[in-house]
């Protein structure tokens, strides 16, 4: 990262060289909506992370994806200024957290994984709070208000309340509350986690739309979900990043892989062949079952559409933890 120490010359050669300085500086800054150098974190005597460096462009999703305990939640909740650093910087839009968290945090939407949903105001009611929470003027509020709602698919429920919608509706509640006073960078952690195949769906093609003209952070422990989803990934273990490219680089880097799978209502495994993409399938009890694939992305799609489509009642897929660790082995040694 450029240095702002430059002290000011005296010479109008040293006044040239001190303007250019400048204008690369803030052409730097305005490059990408995140910038991070050097971010560390330290909890009493053991460190969180460790000289964490990354930039995320202005557009398209990025996959943060991370195994409990590497680091990927204190870095979250750093980004989002809701945790000061012990070491390092942290640019949003050019603003540095640290020196203006208020100003910088204008910038951000976040979406934990748990939403902070209030369960006895109306959809209407709960986004007019949000806005007023992020200190939008009230005469903003009416058209940024509808605008999340539209852009959410939630406007024919602006007077019901939340209690009595749908996980997934709720979930696009919670994006629309991240959304409402339209951020230059929106964190979402874990959005799809609890919800059913076909709402998983859903929530996806609203990630890729809300993408269009601002930078998704998406975090998810779930290797499947990062590949459907993301152009780029990094990925953070024992508090480094071990990976940080394009999505195309990484799959350069991992090797075929399986899902375990519940089935209420399981077809023969022949059926399940018959998937583009798998390769094996290995009943574990008469539901759940391992199915193995050639790494094709589109897998876990195919697998809820022929799911839908022949009444196998899919209850629950997951990459399989042996094979992510497998991954964050295989990309250590690469040095990446």
């Amino acid at each position: 990262m450029l240095s702002t120490s430059l002290p000011a010359p005296n010479t109008p050669a040293g006044w040239l060289t001190y303007c250019l300085f400048f204008t690369n500086h803030q052409q730097y800054m305005q490059d990408a909506i995140v910038k991070i150098s050097g971010l560390s974190h330290r909890y009493a005597t053991a460190w969180a992370i460790r000289d964490i460096n990354m930039e995320i462009g202005r557009r398209g999703i990025v996959g943060l994806l991370g195994s409990n305990g590497a680091g990927k939640s204190t870095t979250m909740n750093i980004l989002c200024g809701a945790l000061n650093q012990t070491e390092g910087k942290i640019f949003i839009n050019g603003i540095d957290m640290r020196a203006s968290p208020e100003e910088a945090k204008k910038e951000i939407g976040f979406l934990p994984q748990n939403p902070p949903l209030y369960m006895d105001l109306t959809v209407d009611e709960y986004l007019y709070y949000c806005a007023g929470l992020r200190l939008m003027p009230r005469a903003q509020m009416k058209a940024a208000v509808k605008e999340a709602k539209l852009r959410c698919g939630i406007d024919h429920f602006s007077s019901r309340l939340i209690r009595n919608l749908s996980g997934g509706y709720r979930q696009r509640v919670g994006i629309a509350q991240a959304i409402v006073h339209k951020p230059k960078l929106v964190v979402l952690d874990e959005p799809t986690n609890g919800l059913d195949p076909n709402q998983i769906i859903e929530v996806r093609a609203l990630i890729r739309e809300i993408a269009e003209d601002r930078a998704v952070i998406f975090s998810s422990h779930i290797l499947s979900e990062i590949q459907l989803l993301c152009e780029e990934i990094i990925m953070i273990e024992s508090g480094k990043i071990v990976f940080s490219d394009s999505m195309d680089a990484f799959n350069n880097y991992v090797e075929p892989h399986s899902m375990l799978v519940r089935l209420e209502n399981p077809p023969l495994a022949e059926e399940l062949l018959r998937i583009e993409g798998v390769s094996k399938v290995d009943f574990l009890t008469p539901r759940q079952l391992r199915i193995y694939f050639n790494g094709d992305q589109d897998i876990s799609e195919r697998l809820v559409v022929a799911s839908v489509q022949q009444g196998w009642r899919l209850a629950e897929i997951n990459l399989d933890k042996t094979a992510l660790d497998e991954i964050f082995k295989q990309l250590s040694a690469h040095g990446k």
